[in-house]
């Protein structure tokens, strides 16, 4: 069997070739006539139109050959194709016929249980869970049985205690204390002020949370020289402010106080 496509296919080859030779037959009359030769040659139209013929038939012989070639051997993979989706079709259809067989059989046996007094037990197990522990015979009906006080203040202590531990341990932590390095200078009112001594009265001064350090003499002017002293304070203890104002109350000695440099320890 040839299909359609094939055969428009051939159809059109043929009219080509017949289109073709008739051309060249009339080129050649024509050219045989003009020249003055005689028509009845060994090329003639009869001639050039049976050998056209000729050509035609040869070329559709030629894709009829082709066609039913390229049919045969392609119908063999398409039947055993065909047969491949055949058998497994069947198999899947087996296959849910299977099934339904099994979900039926399931949903039967649900069935049963559901009507039967297996759903009733079933449905009294967590009840039972829930349930609270009966009470005692000898007690009274004003009696809390479920013990609801009980167990609030047994929560209250509990999270009392546990308030009470985290505080403890927070208080154990070693709190950051914020300390600063502070260079004072300190000015005499001449050159003839002893300064070992004014040394001495500045580091009288004592507060809570400062601490003396280092201390040297800087030439100033005119053979006069300043103290310069350092010192660790606690920020929130001591006012820089303040132990300015606390030296400069030594009136026989200081004439001034400056903050030479302040860094955060």
């Amino acid at each position: 069997m040839t299909s359609t496509a094939p055969e428009d296919l051939v159809s059109s080859i043929n009219r080509y070739h017949k289109l073709r030779e008739i051309e060249e037959a009339e080129q050649k009359y024509h050219m045989t006539k003009h020249s003055g030769k005689s028509v009845s040659t060994d090329l003639s139209i009869t001639a050039q139109i049976e050998k056209a013929r000729a050509h035609i038939k040869e070329s559709l012989q030629c894709m009829e050959n082709i066609v039913n070639a390229t049919t045969a051997s392609a119908s063999p993979e398409i039947l055993s194709r065909l047969e491949t989706l055949e058998k497994e079709n069947s198999q899947l259809r087996t296959k849910l016929s299977s099934l339904e067989k099994t979900t039926s059989s399931l949903e039967g046996r649900l069935k049963k249980l559901e009507g039967g007094s297996g759903g009733k037990a079933v449905e009294s197990k967590p009840q039972q869970k829930g349930k609270a522990p009966p009470p005692p015979a000898d007690d009274d009906d004003d009696v809390d049985l479920f013990g609801s006080d009980e167990d609030d203040a047994e929560a209250q202590k509990i999270r009392d205690q546990r308030v009470a531990d985290y505080a403890a341990k927070k208080s154990k932590k070693p709190v950051l204390i914020a300390k600063s390095n502070v260079i004072l200078d300190v000015k005499p009112w001449d050159d003839e002020t002893d300064m070992a001594d004014l040394e001495k009265e500045v580091r009288k001064i004592k507060m809570d949370g400062h601490i003396w350090g280092a201390s040297k003499l800087v030439p100033l002017a005119y053979g006069i020289k300043k103290l310069q002293i350092s010192c660790v304070v606690e920020d929130e203890k001591v006012s820089i402010d303040e132990l300015s104002d606390l030296i400069c109350e030594l009136e026989d000695y200081v004439q001034s106080v400056d903050v030479a440099a302040f860094n955060k320890v």
